[in-house]
């Protein structure tokens, strides 16, 4: 239960990604033109504002059904047969989180689309995806210390692979700001930078990615990481991979809407994947959740012990 609400949580957290990137490639940023509410006579979005509205409505909207299944993450972990506190701080994590871009989002519709703070939103976006995977994988473990099953090393080799990656998304970020899709048809500022040399730069910050990306499936190849953590870097290898070409052909095609909203799920993936290595390079054991099956085994087991 703790598990598929945290995965739940998890999920929202990328929806809410891609749909706030459907508003602003559908010139929807200020389809509602106040916050928080909609017009300054109403809270939703009234006819004469169309299609624009709607959208922006509904990706404010998405916020409660995120919220909703944050409460659930936390509910769950509250009420499991032994209360995880750890998750459940977690999850008050990722409200807060959710709280703090809720209102980074109004300052972005109050400033008109300024492109620094609309960077800003979509990084305070990703820091809940983060969150919402160190929750969901937690779920899994105990609540012990962290043991390490590499060496220290190896841990401070995948840690600068997610600095790069953070640095990749950053750009990415700065690209958006400089170039197409301001996220609406009027007068929108843009970063005051050549559209190309911030593409460039966005380049050589994803061949520093797949590069380390590569050095790191070598690596854990040769001190014989776990399984699972070889098998992590290998898939973030692919989603590196197939970013790339993505990346790429939206350049040399004008970033259309499509692979523009494409390539901002890719983002999300790649961050999620890029996370989920140094995770799978330590282990918690102690007090984890156990299936309601084993627990009367489990209890017997420690009655005998007592005796």
């Amino acid at each position: 239960m703790v598990r598929r609400a945290a995965l739940a949580a998890l999920v929202m957290s990328v929806v809410i990604v891609v749909t706030g990137g459907a508003v602003r490639l559908t010139g929807s940023g200020l389809g509602c033109k106040t916050w928080p509410t909609c017009t300054g006579d109403s809270i939703t979005p009234t006819p004469a504002m169309g299609f624009h509205g709607i959208i922006e409505f509904t990706n404010r909207m998405l916020t409660y059904v995120l919220c909703a299944a944050i409460g659930w993450a936390i509910l769950a972990a509250r009420c499991s047969t032994e209360w995880r506190r750890s998750l459940t701080r977690l999850g008050w994590w990722q409200f807060w989180v959710v709280m703090s871009n809720a209102v980074l989002g109004g300052i972005t519709v109050l400033v008109k689309l300024n492109p620094y703070v609309v960077a800003c939103h979509m990084l305070s976006a990703l820091a809940l995806v983060w969150v919402a995977l160190v929750t969901w994988e937690r779920a899994k473990e105990g609540d012990g210390p962290p043991r390490a099953l590499v060496g220290g090393p190896v841990r401070q080799l995948s840690h600068v692979l997610v600095a790069a990656t953070g640095a990749l998304v950053v750009a990415g970020t700065l690209v958006t700001g400089a170039g197409h899709h301001p996220g609406d048809s009027s007068d929108v500022p843009r970063i005051p930078i050549s559209y190309d040399r911030l593409a460039q730069l966005h380049t050589d910050f994803a061949c520093v990615t797949v590069g380390l990306s590569l050095a790191v499936i070598f690596v854990l190849a040769a001190v014989k990481a776990p399984p699972a953590a070889r098998a992590r870097a290998r898939e973030l290898f692919v989603v590196l991979m197939a970013q790339g070409v993505l990346g790429f052909v939206q350049y040399f095609t004008d970033a259309p809407e499509l692979l523009v909203g494409l390539h901002m799920l890719g983002a999300t993936l790649t961050w999620i994947a890029v996370l989920r290595v140094p995770l799978a390079l330590r282990v918690r054991e102690g007090a984890a959740a156990e299936p309601a099956d084993t627990l009367p085994a489990q209890a017997a087991q420690e009655a005998q012990a007592a005796v």
